[in-house]
């Protein structure tokens, strides 16, 4: 009987981290494909230092995943006690990161408020200009999430754009995707025209996003608690079935 539980989590470890692995592999192949595309993309990933993060952070999280998942199936299907211990290293580091995570993300909390990203943008945000990274990226958002400033176009006032641009109400990043430098939508935009821009604000934006993901809270704790419960149980089980 105890053979017999034994096996099961064996095959029950194997399978989970065949997926784990399956997903690390194509976390890692998109990450290369898109450094080694020989079609011009990855000049356009350079260019954009949002893009250019999240790239690296695929890599890595790819590869750990990789990592992970190979030490579980190899580990589990030969019943090899120095691979599950590396295996469980590599999930309390993993445990370890996620708590530090945590922990800077409540330090650090009055930096993620829309106040602390108003002032940000009214004090550093240039409008045209792509050699400064805050400029860049906040254009990048802007562009993706078609939306406008922190809260809205009205950001932009008595801001360091207004002082550098004084003809323009709100930079082109927040026309609308059909318009285009010296089209007439364009102009109309940047001069203040609500009809040709995006009016709503990019905290709003970026927030709506990533609610279109998270259908339920409980849900989604549930697969985390899933998640981190059963590498812990699985590994620990088998090591000491192991004789």
């Amino acid at each position: 009987m105890e053979g017999d539980c034994l096996s099961c989590m064996k095959y029950l470890m194997f399978i989970f981290n065949f997926f784990i692995f399956l997903g690390g592999s194509f976390l890692l192949g998109v990450g290369v494909w898109v450094l080694v595309d020989p079609m011009g993309f990855r000049e356009i990933v350079a260019a954009n230092p949002v893009l250019f993060t999240g790239v690296y952070v695929i890599l890595a999280m790819g590869s750990m995943l990789f990592l992970l998942g190979f030490l579980g199936c190899c580990g589990a299907i030969r019943e090899n006690k120095c691979l599950l211990m590396f295996f469980f290293m590599l999930i309390l580091f993993i445990f370890l990161a996620e708590l530090a995570a945590a922990i800077l993300a409540f330090l650090f909390r009055e930096h993620l408020t829309r106040e602390y990203f108003s002032r940000e943008l009214k004090r550093h945000y240039q409008g045209h200009n792509n050699t400064d990274v805050l400029t860049s990226t906040w254009n990048a958002i802007m562009t993706t999430f078609d939306c406008c400033g922190v809260s809205g176009p009205e950001d932009f006032d008595e801001s360091l754009f207004r002082l550098l641009s004084p003809t323009k109400m709100v930079p082109e990043a927040c026309c609308q995707g059909n318009s285009y430098p010296g089209d007439v939508s364009m102009e109309q935009c940047v001069s203040g025209s609500m009809v040709f821009r995006h009016n709503k604000g990019c905290y709003s934006a970026v927030v709506d996003y990533f609610e279109m993901y998270i259908l339920h809270r409980r849900s989604l704790a549930s697969w985390c608690g899933l998640l981190n419960s059963s590498p812990w149980c699985l590994p620990c089980v088998l090591f000491r079935g192991i004789q």
